[in-house]
Formats: C-alpha cells, structure tokens, sequence
C-alpha cells in the first residue's frame, strides 16, 4: 500500500518547512489577463502562469491552477496547463489541479488515471475532488494517490456561505455533513498510516479560512489541510493559524490567488506580493525551516 514511494503528505510537510505554507493559485480569468494586458487566448494563458511559477518558485510549497480558467482555451489551453505544470515540477513546486472532479466510481477511476496517472499529460501531486457522489465511489482513485505518492483535497467545508447549506445539513446519525466526511478521511489517513508507517495520509481535506474556530475537528485528520479563503476573500494568516493551531506542523496550505495575481504583471511584483504574504503566513503558523 504505496510503501515503496513517499506519501503525499509526508511530501507535503517537507515542501513547507522548507519554503512556506503559502499555495498560489494560478486563475487565468479574462479580466486578469486584460489587467496583466494579455489577450484571452491560449498563449496569454501559458505566459501568465509562466510568469506565477517564476515568480513565486522560491517561496511557495505549492501552486494551484484552476483548470477550467484553461479548459475554456480547449485543447490549447489544456497544453498550456501542461507546460505550466512541467515549469512548476522542474522549479519543485507542488502541483495541485484545482478540478474538483466528483462522479461515479468509474467515472473517477478514469480521473484518478488523468490526473494522478504515471506518466499521464496532466499528471498532478495532487487533485481536488467533491465526494457528494459517496467518498466509497472514490475507492480506485484514492487507492492510486495512497499508492502513487500523490494526494487528494476533499471539499468539506468551503470558504463560500451558500455552500454551508449543503456541508452544514445534519445527517441522520444526528452529525452534520462536514463532521461525517472529515471524520471518513480521517479513519483512511490512520489506516494509511498504520500500514505504511507515514507521517500524514494521503488524503486531505478543503477547509475555508473563513469558518468558525471550533466548529470542526481538524486536529485527527492524520492529513494536509488546503485553506482557501486568505485575502481577497478577507481571511488573513492569523485567521488560518486560529483555525488549524492544534493540527500538525507544516501540514496546512493557505492559498491565495487574487491577493498575489493582482501584482501582476511584474514578475519582480508578483514575487513581492507573494513573499509578504509568505512571511505574514510564516509568522502566524510556522514553516520554513530552513531560515
């Protein structure tokens, strides 16, 4: 059970420590590229996380393209995200594509091959995923991150209001819905560990920086924590440090996307705005080791 490759987690954790908790998104949107003064084509798009990838390789663990801000370029944009991701893995980024993916379990069977595939085009670290399908439908792609070294980020309480309607909803064992999935990952994370001797599972979970201190168990998730919701959104990094304090060191990406992308297009720029809020992140929970 993946004992012959380093978890994800594990990967995780040393990325951190050595660089920062910090996870940029990489949002080609078409009012971004027009602010950058790009055209909304394919080519723009590549040159734009280009620009991320140099700029924030030093201090970021991880980068997080959007992939639908490149699925909008067709197969064009899909080969954009492919070098953007070749740049990232050769700068020893982190890569997770932001897809969300939820189906089916042979329908996921086929995401988990595209995403988190050896040697597939769009091969990634790790791939967010929404498990409203049931997290059993995800057995196959689950299995192949625990066993490929690569990881999974389960939406369980977003950084969004409306979607507490869903998350929020009480089950009928009298729990709520988020409470019940973060407590499914877990267990598997412990299982991981118990038969791998790991650090961290290989499954983690989507946390918004913006909800309540207390109102989840995050600190048996045994996994990585990827927490949107820092600046643009209004959450800063002593908000995430409130929020994860009791969880393991170096197991929490924060990303942010529009907080560090409005600097553009200076690659100089965007490498101020990522390093402050790197130091702002560092300050409030830790990471970087080696500094």
């Amino acid at each position: 059970m993946g004992e012959d490759r380093q978890g994800f987690g594990d990967r995780l954790v040393e990325r951190v420590a050595a660089t920062s908790p910090l996870c940029v998104g990489i949002d080609p949107s078409e009012i971004l590229l027009a602010r950058w003064g790009l055209d909304d084509d394919a080519t723009s798009v590549e040159r734009f996380g280009r620009s991320v990838v140099e700029a924030v390789s030093d201090v970021a663990a991880a980068i997080k393209p959007q992939v639908a801000f490149f699925e909008r370029h067709g197969s064009r944009g899909l080969g954009a995200l492919e070098a953007i991701m070749t740049a990232a893995r050769d700068a020893g980024l982190l890569v997770i594509a932001d897809a969300k993916r939820g189906d089916i379990d042979s329908t996921m069977a086929a995401y988990g091959e595209a995403w988190l595939g050896d040697g597939r085009p769009l091969c990634a670290d790790a791939l967010t995923v929404t498990t409203y399908l049931g997290l059993d439908a995800m057995e196959d792609v689950i299995e192949r991150a625990v066993v490929s070294g690569r990881g999974l980020f389960i939406v369980v309480a977003s950084s969004n209001p409306e979607g507490r309607l869903v998350q929020e909803a009480v089950t009928a064992d009298g729990i709520r819905v988020e409470e019940s999935l973060l407590g499914a990952i877990g267990a598997r994370n412990h299982g991981e560990q118990a038969a791998t001797g790991r650090s961290l599972g290989s499954l983690g979970a989507v946390v918004g920086a913006t909800r309540s201190v207390g109102s989840l168990d995050l600190a048996h998730l045994a996994g990585p924590f990827l927490v949107p919701g820092l600046g643009a959104q209004g959450a800063t990094a002593d908000d995430v440090h409130a929020l994860f304090k009791e969880c393991p060191p170096h197991s929490v990406l924060a990303s942010a996307s529009r907080s560090v992308l409005a600097a553009g297009p200076s690659i100089s720029d965007l490498a101020a705005a990522a390093h402050m809020l790197a130091d702002e992140l560092r300050a409030a929970i830790g990471g970087d080791d080696t500094r």
